[in-house]
C-alpha cells in the first residue's frame, strides 16, 4: 500500500462534537467545540481549544469555567447550528429550543438534551497561535439516568452520540472490542 504526504493539518479524526456551554443561567452561550479531549486521568482532567476571536472565549475566561455536553443524532443540527452562529448576535438556547439545566458546582448550564453534561474549572489557558486551549479540571459528570443499566452502569451505546471527522459529523456504530479484550485469556469450557 502506498500513502500521499499531505501537508501538517489536523486529520487526527474521528473527535468527539461537543457542545460546550459557558456564562451564566442568566447571560450563556453554546460553542460547538470539536477540539477537545481527555488530558489525564487523576485528577480527571480535560480540554478544549477555543479561537479567540469566538465568543464564547470570554466568557470561559473570565467565568473560569464550562460544561462539555456530548452529543447525538438527535442534537446534530443543533450542534452544528450552535458552531456556525455567534451568541453576539442570537440565544442559542432559545432558537435551538434546548434547555438549560442547573449545574452542582459550575455558574454555566449544562444542556438537559446532551445525554452526559461534564462540569469542568479552568485551571490554566495555553494560546498555541489560531486557537488557546482551556485546561480544566473536571467536577462533576452528569449523565442521563435513562441511559444506566439496572447494574448502575452507564450504556453508551443507547446514546447515538455523534463524532467529527474531516468536515463531516458522524454516527458512531458497533462495539467492536472493549479494553484489553487482544490480551483476554479465554474461559475454559465446563464439561
Amino acid at each position: 500500500m502506498s500513502k500521499v504526504m499531505w501537508k501538517p493539518g489536523t486529520f487526527i479524526y474521528p473527535i468527539p462534537a461537543v457542545m460546550v456551554s459557558c456564562g451564566t443561567m442568566e447571560k450563556s452561550n453554546i460553542i460547538t467545540v470539536a477540539w477537545t479531549g481527555i488530558l489525564n486521568t487523576n485528577p480527571a482532567m480535560v480540554y478544549i481549544s477555543v479561537r479567540p476571536t469566538r465568543y464564547s472565549y470570554n466568557l470561559i475566561k473570565d467565568q473560569g469555567e464550562f460544561v462539555i455536553n456530548l452529543t447525538t443524532e438527535q442534537l446534530a443540527f443543533a450542534t452544528d447550528w450552535c458552531g456556525v452562529k455567534s451568541g453576539r448576535d442570537v440565544d442559542k438556547f432559545k432558537e435551538m429550543h434546548l434547555t438549560k439545566q442547573k449545574a452542582n458546582f459550575v455558574k454555566c448550564p449544562m444542556i438537559e438534551e446532551s445525554p452526559v453534561s461534564v462540569e469542568c474549572k479552568v485551571k490554566e489557558i495555553k494560546e498555541f497561535g489560531s486557537h488557546h486551549t482551556f485546561i480544566a479540571e473536571v467536577l462533576a459528570i452528569n449523565a442521563d439516568e435513562k441511559y444506566i443499566d439496572k447494574n448502575g452502569a452507564f450504556d453508551i451505546s443507547k446514546c447515538n452520540l455523534i463524532a467529527y471527522a474531516n468536515g463531516g459529523y458522524y454516527l458512531l456504530g458497533k462495539k467492536v472490542g472493549k479494553f484489553g479484550f487482544s490480551v483476554q485469556k479465554k474461559k475454559k469450557r465446563r464439561k
